[in-house]
């Protein structure tokens, strides 16, 4: 610890380098203080590591499935590689390269998958360990992958090429074999054109040695891999998508891009048996029907009972336009067309059997579409779907904004699963999930996790995410609160967003009392209550707020004459009057002068809203227009349940309001805040009752005031001069603002960080004129060019010290800004429920406690021992429970409230910003410790929060680092560079938690957890699911008597003999280069790990011991056996030739 104490004295002494000598002893005696916290945690603790990713696969654009495994592969743009088995078995992996997938394929019951990718490169990974790796790479260098297809139970690897040549691979060596067909061996020699890329591959289910080869011309070839020659070729005038097999090999069909499909008898090349258009309108006169669009891929499934399926999709109609997306299953005489939601990437028949030469008894159909996953039950009348266990509905809706919560109370899950089973959708197939490979199993560490969700629709959902998996559990949709406008006019009215006007912006919530409270783009607040009681609510509670700046003279001299004022938009220039004024109401969209004035953006319900179980409506809270200017974003919000309160800011300043009483308790500026003094008087606002302004409250919109007068202090009365600098700042500012309310939401979501990054520039600028953070505050600051550019960017409940002459912590409320001030409000909450009712929370403001550099993102309070203060708060009661069941509400507080006594300091206050962090002793507000987390970039996301050795500081900075500081002590621990920043909703959706968990949206659709816990990491192993797992491969079909005396049945093929060297010779070594991976296949089927893998392999040690000592105790039987008869002959030939003379012999 000495060590320490000699930095932390440095730091002192460099943060108040230009303050007095008393400053900076006091720094010197706050860290000898406090010397006595012992830290536990050390960098040992910590290990950054990806965990798992939850979601649909972004971008998808191929798909494969292991029928005897029941493992569901699915391949992305942009390389990704996602496996799906029963649920809780997930599990993510990525090419190098980032090349879009464009096919995958099983080895079947093999614990391995092939991958093909749009780089002309092809992978062999292995499955059979919980984190997926390549075993072997081959890069094609001068031809391009079109099409690969690998036989059941064969180690030989078909891939098509553009140039239409066949190349064959050994994925046990991945080395290519020197056996090739060429195209112009394939087709006729009278054919002068080029067959195109190669579009199928498939050997005839009867015939292992009959290759069917498409091309996308039209031509198909039926190649004999012994006679290297063609049998047959089938021709058509349009080009090929994909060819299906009948199970007997006599019969095969062609989907073409006219939206025909093409039936081919295998003996009869001229001309099709048969050719359909499923889609088409049917001519007269027997001419050909319409053209549709193209079938992009057909399957062919037999059945033992009835008719076969024909699935298919596309072929649609040309005049279906704006029609979605449809699946066609024909089965006999009737043809289902099932729509879908999104455009279909692919589909997949599920069969009972993985033989090719048997009735192939269709069950399901997996459909991968752009955005969803669906699987069809073939076996129910109606085709329903099945019920989808795995997470994939993240990007119903945009994500907007998350929230983690990591060992939250243990019935808050529960509660929330039984309110949100009602939601389920009802009509899915009774059938068990058909992916049901792989096992999982909880894992030793296992607490309750909570993930929140806000959308761009204003929905609101609740995820388990406990043990790795991924849940939805309950969602709430906050639109249902306004009015949905009838027309275009108007709802663009009062909008400020051209589409989602309510997407979820901030969320605060407090798992212990179930109280939530949502923001949303539109200037919106909503606060719910949990409820497990249905209730019809006649009209809804509504609190207008009118958040704006009126500059007066407040504390103006008596004599000193006409008080000098700033004129805003829609305003008189007239002075103002401190007390409260009434303003017209909000029926009337505009003001005298034409401008929209005290007007929401939405409208909220007037007819009767029926709530169900879960969370209810208590309060709507509305910023409304001011003087035809749209209210400011909310940039921060908080909610807390012991206090009853609510609070939020903008650039304008802050309102707190008590939501138990409906009214609105503070409405002031950011520049009010730093006077430690009472504010104004100001009555209570209960809702739709009184609408009346807060005086001295700031409007940072640019009006026609001229900009001399902009920057006139309020209480000098002489003006100084105007920075250009500022001004042209403020000006971009507005001009972002202005341009935000017609792009996007993102754009106004984002419109308060790009704020702050270009305030910072200025800061830096203030910080270089004065190095004392400790700058004066005063009235007589240019107090417009300071309100125009502080943001509030962050709230902080606790009982507190936030006097310096406070001897016991009282309610406060920590308010952080974007020019890096934290400032107190001490709050009079009154102590009994019944109080509580009757008489309003009290409010005086403290001043400022300390300044940092960068916008103050995070607070937190530690105790006088260094332990993380809980956060008080209410305990869950049910509001509309019968009065008998109802348990009143109890304020939740630390045990024993802390107190100080002269001259000691009892409470440390954790701050962190962009910049820097800070721990300050409280009530001396001495600074004890400081750390510059960043000095070249800024950061994101920061947290106090508790891992299983104690407590520490998690950032996340904007250059893509995660780092962890100990506390008290601000002492580096975890440094990795982790991320780059390259899309603003990674920095959007970034959450740290307790026990050393993290996630963030790695794209539209998937989450990514990350983990920054050595314990953890040195658990996922445990906590993963296995993808492999020992299953029997069901016995082949039997041929039957007459089949296999009359040669009936399937016709096997040495491929070994075919394509080996020995017979087919070396490939060429330029065609392609061989990546060895750490293993060939030999080496991969004993390389199972996992608990699964371990047991098997055991079990199978033992058997073989087992019968090695059968066989050595035969052995040696056999051989005391061998020794008695050669003993007894031996004996017998002694006695015959006993008595003989050697001549007698």
């Amino acid at each position: 610890m000495k060590k320490f104490n000699i930095r932390k004295v440095l730091d002192g002494l460099t943060a108040a380098s230009s303050s007095s000598g008393a400053a900076a002893a006091s720094t010197q005696t706050g860290s000898r203080e406090n010397d006595m916290i012992q830290e536990t945690v050390q960098s040992e603790h910590f290990q950054l590591c990806k965990t798992i990713r939850h979601g649909f696969p972004h971008h998808p654009s191929s798909m494969a499935f292991d029928p005897v495994q029941k493992i569901l592969a699915i391949g992305t743009q942009s390389g990704a590689l996602r496996l799906f088995g029963r649920a809780g078995v997930e599990c993510y992996c990525q090419h190098e390269s980032g090349s879009a997938v464009i096919q995958l394929g099983f080895l079947v019951n093999e614990g391995a998958l092939v991958s093909a990718l749009a780089d002309d490169s092809i992978h062999l990974w292995n499955l059979r360990q919980k984190q997926p790796a390549i075993l072997h790479s081959l890069k094609f260098n001068r031809e391009r992958i079109t099409f690969c297809h690998l036989p059941f139970q064969s180690k030989w690897l078909y891939v098509g090429t553009e140039r239409g040549n066949i190349h064959i691979v050994n994925v046990e060596s991945f080395t290519l074999s020197g056996y090739v067909i060429m195209w112009n061996k394939a087709i006729e020699l009278s054919s002068k054109a080029h067959p195109g890329p190669v579009v199928h591959i498939s050997d005839n289910p009867m015939d292992e040695g009959k290759l069917l080869i498409g091309f996308e011309c039209g031509i198909v070839v039926l190649w004999d891999l012994k006679s290297k020659k063609a049998d047959y070729r089938f021709n058509y005038d349009e080009a090929i998508h994909s060819v299906g097999w009948h199970h007997e090999g006599k019969q095969f069909v062609c989907s073409h891009s006219d939206g025909t499909l093409t039936t081919w008898n295998v003996r009869a090349p001229a001309k099709p048996a048969q050719i359909i258009t499923p889609h088409g309108k049917q001519a007269k006169d027997g001419k050909k029907p319409e053209p549709c669009k193209p079938i992009l891929k057909v399957e062919y499934k037999t059945t033992r009972a009835g008719d076969p399926f024909m699935i298919l999709s596309g072929g649609l109609s040309y005049d279906t336009v704006g029609r979605r997306a449809c699946l066609t299953v024909m089965h006999g005489k009737s043809t289902a067309v099932l729509e879908m939601d999104y455009p279909i990437v692919d589909f997949l028949t599920l069969c009972e059997t993985p033989y090719p030469n048997d009735f192939q008894e269709p069950y399901a159909v997996v459909v991968l579409l752009e955005k969803d996953l669906v699987v069809i039950d073939l076996a129910q009348i109606g085709y329903p779907i099945f019920e989808n266990p795995y997470p994939l509905s993240i990007h119903e809706s945009p994500v907007t904004c998350c929230e983690y919560i990591v060992d939250c109370p243990s019935e808050v899950i529960p509660a929330l699963y039984s309110v949100g089973s009602r939601q389920k959708r009802q009509g899915f197939s009774k059938k068990e999930w058909p992916i049901s490979g792989g096992n999982w199993s909880q894992g030793t560490l296992s607490y309750p996790e909570i993930i929140v969700t806000g959308h761009a629709d204003g929905s609101v959902k609740f995820w388990d995410a406990s043990a790795l998996m991924l849940q939805v559990l309950y969602k709430l949709k906050t639109g249902k609160v306004f009015e949905k406008p009838r027309s275009k006019e108007e709802k663009s009215s009062t909008d400020i967003v051209d589409e989602d006007p309510f997407a979820i912006q901030i969320l605060s919530w407090c798992p212990e009392s179930r109280v939530l409270c949502v923001t949303g783009v539109s200037a919106h607040i909503i606060v719910y209550r949990f409820s497990k009681q249905e209730i019809t609510t006649e009209v809804v509670q509504l609190l207008e707020v009118r958040m704006q700046c009126e500059l007066n003279e407040a504390e103006s001299p008596e004599g000193a004459g006409e008080q000098s004022t700033v004129s805003t938009p829609g305003t008189s220039s007239s002075p103002q009057s401190i007390l409260p004024q009434s303003h017209p109401s909000t029926s009337s969209n505009n003001s005298s002068d034409g401008l929209r004035d005290n007007v929401p953006c939405l409208k909220v319900r007037s007819s009767q809203l029926k709530q169900s179980q879960g969370y209810q409506v208590e309060l709507v809270i509305q910023l409304v227009w001011v003087s035809g200017e749209p209210p400011q974003p909310i940039t921060s919000l908080s909610v807390n349940s012991a206090y009853g309160l609510v609070v939020f800011g903008n650039g304008y300043g802050l309102a707190v309001v008590d939501y138990i009483q409906k009214t609105l308790l503070l409405n002031v500026s950011t520049a009010e805040l730093y006077a430690p003094s009472d504010p104004h008087h100001r009555q209570p606002r209960s809702p739709r009752k009184t609408r009346q302004p807060s005086a001295g409250f700031c409007d940072g919109n640019d009006g026609p005031a001229a900009p001399e007068e902009r920057c006139k202090s309020p209480t000098s009365g002489s003006g100084s001069p105007c920075n250009s600098d500022e001004d042209s700042k403020q000006k971009f500012i507005t001009k972002v603002m202005s341009k935000s309310r017609l792009i996007s939401k993102s754009v106004a979501n984002d419109f308060a960080k790009i704020s702050r990054k270009i305030n910072m520039i200025a800061d830096h600028k203030d910080d270089a004129r004065d190095n004392s953070f400790s700058r004066s505050r005063s009235s007589s600051v240019t107090s417009i060019d300071r309100e125009s550019r502080e943001v509030i960017s962050s709230f902080y409940f606790c009982d507190s010290l936030s006097k310096k002459s406070e001897l016991v912590a009282v309610p406060s409320l920590w308010v952080g800004t974007s020019l890096g001030s934290m400032l107190a409000i001490a709050l009079m909450v009154p102590s009994t429920p019944e109080q509580r009712m009757q008489q309003s929370v009290g409010i005086s403001f403290c001043g400022l406690v300390v300044r940092l550099k960068g916008a103050i993102l995070r607070m937190a309070q530690l105790d006088s021992s260094g332990i993380l203060m809980p956060h008080v708060y209410e305990p869950w009661y049910d509001p509309n429970a019968p009065e008998e069941e109802k348990e009143g509400p109890r304020r939740r507080r630390p045990t024993s409230p802390p107190s100080s006594q002269e001259n000691q300091d009892c409470q440390y206050a954790v701050v962190c910003s962009e910049k820097q962090a800070k721990v300050v002793a409280l009530p001396s507000q001495n600074c004890i410790y400081k750390h510059n987390i960043t000095e070249s970039s800024f950061v994101l996301r920061v947290d106090v929060v508790t891992v299983s050795a104690g407590l520490c500081i998690a950032c996340f900075c904007a250059n893509g680092h995660i780092m962890t500081l100990s506390l008290p002590s601000l002492r580096p621990l975890l440094d990795v560079n982790y991320l780059p920043l390259t899309d603003m909703r990674i920095a959007r959706t970034f959450c740290f938690s307790n026990q050393g968990q993290a996630l963030y949206l790695t794209s539209p659709t998937e989450i990514q957890r990350i983990t920054y816990s050595q314990e953890t990491c040195d658990n996922l192993q445990e906590m993963l699911g296995e993808l492999f797992t020992p299953v029997e491969t069901p016995e082949a079909p039997n041929r039957g008597f007459f089949k296999g005396l009359f040669g009936g049945g399937a016709q096997s093929l040495d491929r070994e003999d075919l394509f080996g060297e020995t017979t087919a010779g070396k490939a060429s070594r330029s065609l392609a280069q061989h990546i060895p991976g750490p293993g060939g296949m030999e080496g991969m089927k004993g390389a199972a790990s996992g608990v699964v893998g371990e047991l098997a392999r055991a079990r199978i040690a033992l058997d073989e011991r087992g019968q090695k000592l059968g066989e050595l105790e035969e052995r040696t039987a056999a051989m005391m056996y061998s020794a008695d008869s050669f003993s007894k002959h031996a004996h017998d030939i002694m006695l015959k030739y006993k008595d003989k003379k050697w001549y007698q012999l």
